[in-house]
């Protein structure tokens, strides 16, 4: 499949990504030494939601303006507000305009200390990230592909952070990539916190995926609670359907986010779902 960010922005799995994206930011706020966020596919930034490719799709419809206006409870609705309160900045006016992609999600919660490192290739997209983040000084876009990124960039001088993979899926062995590019950063920074994303077409693949990288973990002697498994559907899988499900493997989660997703996925698996409620998992992904 081809996962284009201006396509997908603001859907359901932007939405559960962007969710976990700011509890694990916010956690690492808990401590005052500087943090590193490394995202490897960083896209463009910021999405027009009133555009040709996202009104083309329209997911965010059933996605982000869903979720804005959907009654979660006090405690849902307090883990969530980190992230919402993001996309209301991007949109001052009351109609949701612009979406905000992972490296402008990462910058809004970033403190003076911290710092952002945006991998992007295509040509397009830098020129609008470089112009999203203007000029940022905490903030570094690099022209470069996210797998030859992703080891040039770990251990950063913080020694504390977050790498994102998010890759567009283009090629039939993303999914090697993947695990054997986690594999290659997780040698050399074991420490820091990882977050993986995937789309969910064939469950062999998925699952093969989360054994890779648990097995990793494993190996390099991390305990069992070190990769935790997320995955959000919104409707069946069928030969016919597009992207209804999708998944993050969470190697170093902080230690209150599975608890935290047990209280928030529950709550949108009806404000989500297509022709129904959705459905999640969280679990402890295993080799």
């Amino acid at each position: 499949m081809n996962y284009r960010h201006a396509f997908h922005a603001g859907n359901f799995a932007d939405v559960v990504k962007h969710i976990v994206l700011a509890r694990i930011l916010t956690y690492l706020h808990e401590k005052p030494a500087a943090f590193r966020v490394i995202d490897t596919h960083a896209g463009a930034g910021l999405y027009d939601l009133t555009g040709d490719e996202a009104m083309r799709s329209g997911e965010w419809r059933t996605g982000i303006a869903r979720l804005m206006q959907a009654r979660l409870s006090d405690a849902a609705a307090a883990l969530v507000a980190p992230y919402l309160d993001i996309v209301r900045a991007f949109n001052p006016q009351r109609d949701l305009q612009t979406y905000p992609g992972s490296p402008l999600v990462a910058r809004a919660l970033m403190r003076p200390q911290d710092r952002l490192v945006a991998c992007e290739i295509v040509p397009d997209a830098r020129k609008r990230l470089i112009a999203a983040l203007r000029k940022d000084p905490q903030a570094r876009v690099v022209d470069l592909d996210g797998w030859t990124g992703l080891p040039a960039f770990v251990p950063p001088n913080e020694r504390r952070g977050l790498v994102l993979i998010d890759p567009p899926y283009e090629s039939r062995d993303e999914f090697d990539r993947m695990a054997d590019g986690f594999a290659g950063a997780f040698a050399k920074w074991p420490n820091g916190i990882y977050m993986l994303w995937y789309p969910i077409k064939e469950r062999r693949a998925a699952d093969t995926l989360a054994k890779r990288v648990a097995g990793t973990v494993q190996q390099a002697g991390g305990g069992a609670d070190k990769c935790l498994r997320v995955e959000f559907s919104v409707a069946p899988q069928t030969a016919q359907s597009g992207l209804v499900s999708a998944g993050l493997l969470i190697v170093n989660p902080p230690w209150t986010l599975a608890a935290d997703l047990k209280v928030i996925l529950p709550e949108l698996e009806k404000p989500l779902g297509l022709g129904g409620a959705g459905r999640y998992r969280v679990e402890t992904a295993r080799p």
